[in-house]
């Protein structure tokens, strides 16, 4: 078998809520569907989230990678080579979102080949995903009532809060209000992207301190390496690294080096291959690993659900899974749904994505 074709198709769809957080803001989801065709007619997908304000990515630049470089990579390839594939793709530097969306696709043509899941081939550790739901920058009553809304319609009982404002009496009176709104037995933790220097980020630890709260996620840049280090080891609760850890070598740079005390792990930015290295590293070392959500559609969360539910060690706490919940609409066939707090892994073969053709067309940015 032997991939014949490379799509990039670059699509939009509005937010019906814009997410607003320290390092930009999101109005409408601007993705990029990957599928590589083979010669035997199977067809692997994958969504790519490009994030400039993160990864210096952009339609653009995806777009015109998949249809040049990456594509001559790819051609003529035998899908299960993922191995030989990535060597290919490493050659180019950075580009994390297309690389991972590349190896989703390997992985989905692959368990189509042989008629199994995905997940099944990952590990098959449990059928579902426990729920937590990202809020991001809004009035204090907005958020509580968000929050509140979410728990009881979804029954989502992980939240976690986007900060990183200034004064920081702004997000210390949200955490204080979303903790007595939704009572002890909610877990919250915060993300500030880098939002704050290590003193500010110090200071929101001391002064949340009493509100068991249970990761504190890129509080600083981490590229500001004493300040970073001089929390970490000042924390009484683990330091996630985020986006200074979008690969296996950063994330265990920042492990061995005390820049972080635990890990997000996000499939669009390492796939499957490389997000199962970095668990097993996670794994071995003993810090945390919480399943990250890079604004994901629902293809995008279908892969987050297929890979951390195939694993013990990802399936051990809440994963970020609701964001497509802010969409006004996918491009799936079947919608994801969140019952009871959980969303289910997809039956069927491959990563169980289906893409309604109609959609596709309503939202697509160019012509077919």
């Amino acid at each position: 078998m032997k991939i014949t074709e490379v799509e990039a198709i670059p699509y939009r769809i509005p937010m019906r809520k814009a997410l607003h957080f320290a390092s930009g803001e999101v109005h409408a989801i601007e993705h990029v569907l990957l599928r590589l065709t083979t010669d035997e007619g199977l067809v692997g997908t994958a969504d790519i989230p490009p994030r400039p304000y993160t990864y210096g990515e952009t339609v653009a630049s995806v777009t015109g990678l998949l249809r040049g470089l990456f594509r001559d990579a790819l051609v003529g390839t035998d899908p299960f080579a993922r191995e030989r594939v990535h060597e290919r793709l490493n050659r180019t530097v950075g580009n994390p979102t297309t690389k991972g969306a590349i190896d989703i696709a390997l992985w989905d043509l692959a368990g189509q080949a042989v008629g199994r899941s995905v997940h099944a081939l990952l590990g098959g550790y449990t059928d579902r995903l426990r729920v937590s739901h990202m809020l991001g920058f809004d009035e204090v009553p907005a958020m509580v009532d968000e929050a509140q809304r979410y728990r009881d319609e979804y029954g989502i009982d992980t939240f976690k809060v986007k900060v990183g404002r200034r004064p920081l009496a702004l997000d210390i009176e949200l955490t204080r209000a979303l903790r007595g709104a939704l009572g002890p037995d909610v877990e919250l933790y915060l993300d500030a992207n880098r939002g704050w220097t290590a003193t500010e980020a110090r200071q929101v630890l001391d002064a949340t301190a009493d509100l068991d709260l249970t990761f504190f996620e890129e509080p600083d840049d981490a590229a500001e390496v004493l300040g970073r280090r001089w929390l970490v080891r000042l924390s009484r609760i683990p330091i996630v690294a985020d986006e200074s850890a979008p690969s296996l070598g950063d994330a265990a740079r920042e492990i061995q080096t005390g820049g972080a005390s635990a890990l997000s792990i996000k499939t669009a930015r390492t796939g499957f291959t490389e997000s199962a290295k970095i668990l097993a590293y996670a794994e071995a070392v003993g810090v945390d690993v919480l399943m990250g959500n890079q604004i994901d559609t629902q293809l995008g969360s279908t892969a987050t659900v297929v890979f951390g539910a195939a694993f013990a060690y990802s399936a051990r706490r809440a994963a970020e899974l609701s964001n497509f919940l802010d969409m006004a609409d996918d491009l799936t066939v079947r919608p994801l749904s969140i019952v009871d707090g959980f969303v289910a892994v997809p039956d069927g073969v491959g990563t169980g994505i289906e893409i309604d053709p109609d959609k596709l067309a309503h939202y697509r940015l160019d012509e077919e």
